[in-house]
């Protein structure tokens, strides 16, 4: 049945009754920004359109996987292709390999590689081998880094619950929080504090991207695999968000380091959803049917992510957008930078992540983070949305370029960012 427009406006009203605050994840609610979310009816390269007909510049991207833009050929192509075959079948197929050959051949740290349906299996699966591995209960993770809604993870966590102003979730039994320890993101005495040898694993964001975009200090990450290993914990990245998109090796590759295990998704679908993790194949092996640690998934490698996840894959790898990507990720930065100008705030980005953090001269961590004047973005996001420029709305997202976004997209978007400002003063 086809919607008028009245029935449109009422869309909202109807999500309202049928779903939990009218929406499938909290950040898409515009809880934190005011207003009702508007609904996405289509894409196409950087431009979103909504279910009034309005057109974005979008640099939400889907939060990461649209690297190529939103309908890139090559990926409609292999779906294409794929859903001729069929959509689901529950048994082992070959673009499965194919698919986990070119993760492996791309990452160094990784040997083996199991697929799965999102961001969230994958971390809670790493971290069950990691467990399993060390023979330990306790894990370290860092105040603002997002690794989805497995309960272990609900410890000050970043994205939706940082936006939502609910780091800790009801739900979470106490018994199962208290096996987490929380340090500071770029503070290795704080690792160290919380490290000790009943700890099983460190699982971090290599590039923090859901407080907003938090590089990591020269010589954080190797103090902290050094420190891990030394009491006997594994170290686990999760390169859900960077996976793909800073390098063809995510983060880890161009840094040389090297983690016990690695967490994928986003990128690695092409749009659709998928997760994935992977690592040494003496950790990997552990993983049934190879050995006792469980996870299974009746939609694991489904053979429509697993066709857009190559496609994209394989033109990141033909066509390497990268310093591109960078350079437009630079471009868009600086644009913030000008607008914001000797207003209170400063602008991180790292390749094509970005974010405009309002207060703080500076974020280290979550605690700098938590400075942000948010009620100041909710106006600026609003000033933007009314320009035709889609950005995520938290103030604790990043902002993800794409290579389809075109010069004359930053250019516009740099002149929307000064007139946003200077209305929200």
């Amino acid at each position: 049945m086809s919607l008028d427009r009245k029935e449109k406006t009422d869309v909202f009203e109807r999500a309202l009754a049928a779903i939990p605050g009218g929406v499938n994840s909290p950040v898409r609610s515009w809880a934190a920004v005011g207003g009702h979310p508007r609904f996405v009816a289509s894409a196409q390269g950087s431009r979103i359109v909504d279910t009034e007909g309005r057109e974005y510049i979008d640099y939400v991207g889907s939060w990461g996987p649209m690297v190529l833009g939103h309908r890139h050929p090559s990926v409609v192509e292999a779906l294409e292709r794929a859903l001729a075959g069929g959509t689901s079948f529950g048994a082992a197929t070959e673009a499965e390999v194919d698919l986990a050959e070119m993760i492996i051949g791309l990452v160094p740290s990784i040997e083996r590689v199991r697929l799965v349906n999102s961001g969230t299996e994958a971390t809670m699966s790493a971290l069950r081998v990691a467990r399993a591995a060390t023979g330990r209960d306790q894990i370290v993770k860092f105040a603002g880094c997002y690794h989805g809604h497995a309960d272990a993870f609900l410890v000050k966590a970043g994205s939706g619950a940082t936006t939502l102003g609910v780091p800790d979730s009801p739900g979470v039994p106490e018994a199962v929080g208290g096996l987490t320890r929380v340090a500071d993101f770029n503070d290795l005495d704080s690792v160290e504090a919380v490290l000790g040898e009943d700890t099983a694993a460190v699982i971090v964001e290599p590039v923090a991207a859901n407080m907003g975009v938090v590089p990591p200090q020269e010589g954080f990450l190797e103090g902290l695999i050094e420190a891990a290993h030394g009491c006997g914990a594994l170290v686990i990245f999760d390169e859900v968000i960077s996976g793909f998109r800073l390098s063809l090796a995510g983060y880890q590759g161009p840094a040389g380091l090297e983690p016990d295990l690695t967490c994928l998704g986003k990128i690695i679908g092409g749009g659709l959803p998928v997760g994935a993790y992977g690592g040494r194949a003496e950790l990997m092996d552990l993983v049934a049917p190879s050995g006792p640690v469980y996870q299974a998934g009746t939609l694991s490698g489904n053979p429509l992510a697993v066709a857009a996840g190559l496609a994209t894959l394989e033109t990141l790898a033909k066509e390497d957008p990268y310093e591109s990507l960078s350079r437009k990720g630079t471009a868009l930065a600086a644009a913030l930078q000008e607008g914001l100008g000797r207003r209170p705030g400063c602008v991180q980005g790292l390749g094509s992540l970005a974010t405009l953090f309002f207060g703080p001269d500076r974020v280290d961590n979550y605690d700098d983070a938590s400075k942000t004047d948010v009620k100041k973005y909710a106006r600026f996001f609003s000033a933007l949305l009314d320009q035709g420029i889609w950005v995520p709305p938290s103030q604790f997202e990043a902002w993800f370029v794409s290579a389809a976004h075109s010069d004359e997209d930053i250019a516009r978007t740099a002149e929307a960012v000064g007139r946003a400002l200077a209305a929200v003063d």
